[in-house]
C-alpha cells in the first residue's frame, strides 16, 4: 500500500514545496507524482523494476567499487585509501539515494529507509567542520589532483566539487519530502552555506566547470526560502562567459564562450548545457527575468532545429560528449549519452512550465520513449552509456561504468515519471503525457479526481473519468494533442513526415462528439464538469515515413518509421542473414502494424518488403525482396550483438550493399 506522505511532498520536476505560498516559481505547476498512480502495463513495470532491482543494483555496485567507502575513509569511520578513477563517484551515491528517496515516497520499505540512514551517517561524517564535503580532497588522493587541483576551488572547470554539491541538494530535498528526515538535509544546508559564503561578487568568481549545483540551489530554496540560495544559483549562471577577478574562460565545452544572456546556440559537453538550461529556467522562475528565458528559447530554437535526433537524443559527438557543428547527426557514431536524454527532458519540461505549449512535451515524449528508454534494459540492471541510431554489433548495455553517471541517474529519473503526466494552472489542467493512471488534483483548493484508461503508447484511445466534488466544477481540461498526431515530428523543419496529413483527431464527451477546439498544442476544453463524466480522445497512430532536412548529411536518402510516439529500427534478429545497413524500403512498399505478445513482453512491431542489396567480389551488385520487421528503438539490443539501423535507403543512391568494401569508421 502506498506510504502516507507529506502534502508537500515533490518528485525531481515537482516544482511545488512548502514554501510555495512565499515565493514566485513557474507558473504551470505539476501534480505531485505521489498524488499519481500509474496503472499501465507500460511505464509501472519498468518502474517498479527501477525500484526492486535498478536501485538495489546500483547501491551494490557503489560498495564494490568503493564509493561508500570513501564518505567512511573520509569520516574517519574506516581506514584506507580514495577508490575510483574519477572525483565526481560521490555524485553516484547521491543520485541513488534520491532515486530511492522517490520510491520511498510512494512505497513504504523500512529496510530501504534504514539503509539510508545509514549512508546518510557516512556521509555526515565525511564533511568537514565549515561544511565542505569531497572525498577525493579529504581523503588525500594525489591521483586526483590533475581533476581536482591542490586547493579547495583551484580547478573548478574539471574538479566537480560543486557537481557534487548539486546532486547532494537534489538527494537531499528528496529524502526530507519523503521521509519529513532532516538528517540529510542538515548535511546539504551546511554545505549550501559554505558555498553561498564563497562564492559572490569580490568573492570566489568562478563557476562550475559541470552545471547542475543551479538546479540544486534552486531546490534548497523552495523548501527554505533562503534568499541566499537563490542568489548564489543566479550569480553562478551570471559570471560564465565573463573574465571578471582576471579568470580564464573554460570555453564552449562548458558553455563559457560567452555570457549567458549572448549565447544563441547549442554548444559543448551535452549534459552540461542541458543542465544549465534547466537550472537557467528555474532561476528565470524564481526572479522573473525574462531575459533568461529569452536566452533559453533562442537556444532551444537551434536544438530543435539543428541538432537533435530523431529519438530525441542529444550531444551527438562522441569525443566531448556533446553538441556538433549545426545538423552535425550520426548515426553509427551518434553519441546521446543517457544523461543528455534526462537533462534534455529536465529542460523541455522546464519550458512548458514556463510557456505552457504543447510542443515542449512533445520533445520530451520523443527523448523519454526512445533515446532515454533505450538507457537501461528490461532486467533493470544493465545500461547504455551512448545511444546510438545504428551498430554494426559493437553496442552492448553494460552492469556498470567506470563513469557510472548514467545508472545513478536512471535510478532518480524512472522514479519520477508520474510527475509528468498532470499540470495545473488556475482553473487549468493540463494532461500532459498519456498512460493509464489515477491522480487526486488540488484544482483551486478542490479535490478532484481522474482515471486516465489507455493502452498508450500502443493504441491512442484515450479516457478519461473526470470526479469532480459533489455539485460539479468549472474548469478547463486541456489534452495534449502531439506533433505525431498533426502530422509533425517536431514544431520544426528538422524532420517531416513523406505524408504529413493529420491524423483525423477526435474528442467526445459523454459518447456525443466535442468539437476540437485547440491552442498551443491542446484540445481545450472548457466546461461545468460533473462527477462521472467521461471524455474520450481518440489519436489515430498510423505508421509515418520520416525524413531529414537536406542539410543532415548523414541521412540523405533516408527514411526512418514512426508509430505514435516510437521510433522504430531494423535489429538483425528479425531480418533474415542478419544484415540491416544493405536495405532499401521503397516509399511505396507497404507497412503493417501488428501486436506481437511473444516479444519483450508484448510490442507493437512493423513489417514491410524491402530490397536487399550484395555487391559480389567482381563488384556485381544485386538485389532481392527480403521480409523485414521493424521493432521500437527502445528494445533494441536484447537479444546479443549485432546490426541495427534506425535509417534505411528510400532511394538506391544511399544504398551500401552487403559485401562492398567499407571503411568502418565511415558513417553508415
Amino acid at each position: 500500500m502506498p506510504k502516507a506522505v507529506p502534502a508537500c511532498l515533490i518528485g525531481v520536476l515537482v516544482l511545488i514545496s512548502c514554501s510555495q505560498n512565499r515565493i514566485k516559481d513557474y507558473p504551470i505547476q505539476p501534480v505531485p507524482f505521489t498524488r499519481v498512480h500509474l496503472e499501465d502495463q507500460f511505464w509501472a513495470p519498468r518502474i517498479e523494476t527501477n525500484r526492486a532491482v535498478t536501485i538495489p543494483h546500483a547501491f551494490a555496485q557503489s560498495e564494490k567499487t568503493g564509493r561508500i567507502a570513501n564518505f567512511a575513509v573520509a569520516g574517519g569511520l574506516l581506514e584506507g585509501t580514495q577508490q575510483g578513477s574519477y572525483p565526481f563517484d560521490d555524485s553516484d551515491v547521491y543520485k541513488i539515494i534520491e532515486g530511492a528517496s522517490y520510491a520511498l515516497s510512494v512505497q513504504k520499505d523500512e529496510k530501504l529507509a534504514a539503509y539510508l540512514d545509514s549512508l546518510i551517517s557516512l556521509i555526515a561524517a565525511a564533511q568537514e567542520e565549515d561544511g565542505y564535503l569531497y572525498t577525493a580532497r579529504t581523503n588525500n588522493a594525489p591521483y586526483l589532483e590533475e581533476w581536482a587541483g591542490k586547493e579547495r576551488w583551484s580547478q573548478l572547470y574539471m574538479s566537480h566539487e560543486l557537481y557534487n554539491m548539486g546532486h547532494l541538494y537534489e538527494a537531499a530535498v528528496a529524502h526530507y519530502q519523503a521521509t519529513g528526515k532532516r538528517n540529510l538535509l542538515e548535511v546539504a544546508l551546511k554545505n549550501a552555506d559554505l558555498i553561498s559564503a564563497t562564492f559572490g561578487p569580490g568573492r570566489a568568481e568562478s563557476p562550475p566547470g559541470h552545471q547542475v549545483i543551479e538546479m540544486g540551489l534552486a531546490k534548497l530554496y523552495r523548501v527554505t526560502a533562503e534568499e541566499k540560495y537563490l542568489q548564489t544559483a543566479r550569480f553562478l549562471l551570471e559570471i560564465r562567459g565573463k573574465k571578471s577577478g582576471g579568470r580564464e574562460l573554460y570555453g564552449p565545452y562548458s558553455q563559457d564562450h560567452l555570457p549567458i544572456l549572448e549565447q544563441s546556440e547549442a554548444v559543448g559537453h551535452a549534459v552540461r548545457a542541458g543542465y544549465m538550461y534547466a537550472g537557467i529556467a528555474d532561476i528565470a522562475a524564481l526572479t522573473g527575468d525574462r531575459a533568461w528565458i529569452r536566452a533559453i528559447d533562442r537556444i532551444w530554437e537551434n536544438v530543435a532545429a539543428k541538432k537533435i535526433h530523431l529519438t530525441g537524443g542529444i550531444g551527438a559527438v562522441g569525443g566531448h560528449e556533446g553538441f556538433g557543428a549545426n545538423y552535425e547527426l550520426p548515426n553509427l557514431t551518434a553519441y546521446n549519452e543517457t544523461c543528455a536524454s534526462i537533462a534534455n527532458v529536465y529542460w523541455n519540461h522546464r519550458l512548458f512550465l514556463l510557456h505552457g505549449e504543447a510542443r515542449y512535451l512533445d520533445i520530451l515524449e520523443r527523448t523519454l520513449f526512445n533515446a532515454l528508454l533505450s538507457g537501461v534494459a528490461f532486467d533493470g540492471s544493465h545500461f547504455f552509456y551512448p545511444n546510438p541510431l545504428a551498430s554494426t554489433g559493437q553496442h552492448e548495455r553494460k552492469e556498470w561504468f567506470g563513469c557510472a553517471c548514467c545508472p545513478g541517474n536512471i535510478t532518480r529519473f524512472l522514479a519520477s515519471i508520474p510527475g509528468y503526466l498532470y499540470t495545473v494552472n488556475g482553473d487549468q489542467l493540463y494532461v500532459a503525457l498519456y498512460a493509464e493512471s489515477s491522480a487526486e488534483i488540488d484544482l483551486q483548493g478542490k479535490a478532484l479526481q481522474l482515471k486516465q484508461v489507455c493502452s498508450y503508447p500502443w493504441d491512442g484511445r484515450i479516457q478519461l473519468l473526470v470526479n469532480p466534488p459533489t455539485g460539479g466544477q468549472k474548469f478547463t481540461l486541456n489534452l495534449r494533442i502531439p506533433g505525431w498526431a498533426q502530422g509533425k515530428p517536431l514544431a520544426t523543419d528538422l524532420y517531416h513526415y513523406l505524408d504529413p496529413a493529420p491524423a483525423g483527431v477526435k474528442l467526445e464527451i459523454n459518447g456525443q462528439s466535442w468539437p476540437l477546439e485547440q491552442k498551443d498544442g491542446f484540445a481545450r476544453i472548457r466546461r461545468t464538469w460533473k462527477p462521472g463524466d467521461w471524455v474520450e480522445l481518440l489519436l489515430p497512430m498510423p505508421v509515418r515515413r520520416v525524413v531529414a532536412h537536406d542539410s543532415v548529411a548523414a541521412d540523405r536518402g533516408l527514411v526512418a518509421l514512426e508509430r505514435g510516439p516510437l521510433v522504430y529500427c531494423l535489429e538483425w534478429p528479425d531480418v533474415a542473414g542478419g544484415h540491416v545497413h544493405n536495405l532499401l524500403l521503397g516509399d511505396d512498399a507497404p507497412v503493417e502494424s501488428a501486436w506481437n505478445s511473444t516479444l519483450f513482453n508484448g510490442v507493437q512491431t512493423l513489417s514491410a518488403t524491402a530490397r536487399s542489396y550484395e555487391q559480389d567480389e567482381a563488384g556485381k551488385v544485386t538485389s532481392s525482396e527480403q521480409a523485414v520487421t521493424a521493432i521500437p528503438y527502445y528494445a533494441w539490443a536484447h537479444r546479443g550483438r549485432g546490426g541495427m539501423t534506425v535509417w534505411l535507403a528510400r532511394l538506391e543512391s544511399a544504398v551500401h550493399p552487403f559485401g562492398e568494401p567499407r571503411d568502418e569508421k565511415k558513417e553508415l
